[in-house]
């Protein structure tokens, strides 16, 4: 590994951890280095490598173990195959199939989040807003940006405690970051009042609060796509 350049970080960190692991150089089972050594190894911070760490935890690459550390635990990720489907979708497609599994989740989430999920909530709104805020995101931030934001997402739909939907919505990961990457939208529209309805009704418990605020949301995204269609796909 080598260290990465800052306006890729994430992403490209990510990228190399799963090279370790798909070239064998990491095999299964074994214990991957720990983060100290990662952040060396790529010249990056300790929140950059628990992010990609976390990122291939969720595709079912990488298990962290308790007190152990964390391993290998598959070539594929269980999650590779859904995800390899999902990549040959639409934008149009990718936002109706997240505003059908984000709304229901909402709901469940506003019933179900227990007092980490709203600890974590809290944190990545309050980050999200900073670098969005005001209604664009600096060119050293895009990175930051996009990763936060789709970890907003996510979190709501980790608080549903539903193990299925959260599997669904982690194969939709890259998809997502693709998306956001090469849609003009991004830049101009923070939509930081629709994500702080959306995780305050989490927050409070409000199912009904919840569910309309995402797809207020998802309204809106979609009015903003057509006012501005991405080049990249459609």
């Amino acid at each position: 590994m080598q260290p990465v350049r800052r306006q890729t970080l994430i992403g490209q960190v990510t990228e190399q951890l799963r090279e370790e692991i798909l070239s064998g150089r990491w095999a299964i089972g074994a214990r991957i280095p720990t983060e100290p050594e990662l952040c060396e190894l790529t010249g990056t911070s300790r929140n950059t490598i628990r992010e990609a760490v976390q990122a291939l935890v969720h595709a079912g690459m990488l298990e962290r173990r308790q007190g152990s550390g964390t391993y290998v635990l598959s070539v594929g990720g269980s999650g590779s195959a859904i995800a390899d489907y999902f990549a040959a979708a639409n934008d149009r497609d990718l936002i109706e199939l997240r505003q059908t599994l984000e709304v229901t989740a909402a709901g469940l989430a506003a019933q179900r989040r227990d007092e980490d999920d709203i600890e974590h909530l809290r944190a990545l709104l309050q980050r999200r807003n900073a670098l969005w805020a005001p209604h664009h995101v600096a060119p050293q931030d895009v990175e930051d940006a996009i990763s936060t934001d789709i970890a907003v997402h996510r979190a709501v739909v980790a608080a549903s405690h539903n193990a299925l939907y959260l599997e669904l919505y982690d194969s939709l990961l890259g998809l997502m970051d693709h998306y956001m990457r090469g849609n003009p939208i991004g830049a101009e529209c923070s939509f930081e009042h629709e994500h702080t309805m959306l995780v305050e009704a989490v927050i409070a418990g409000n199912i009904d609060a919840a569910t309309t605020a995402t797809e207020r949301l998802f309204t809106e995204l979609s009015l903003r796509r057509r006012n501005f269609p991405s080049p990249a796909h459609d």
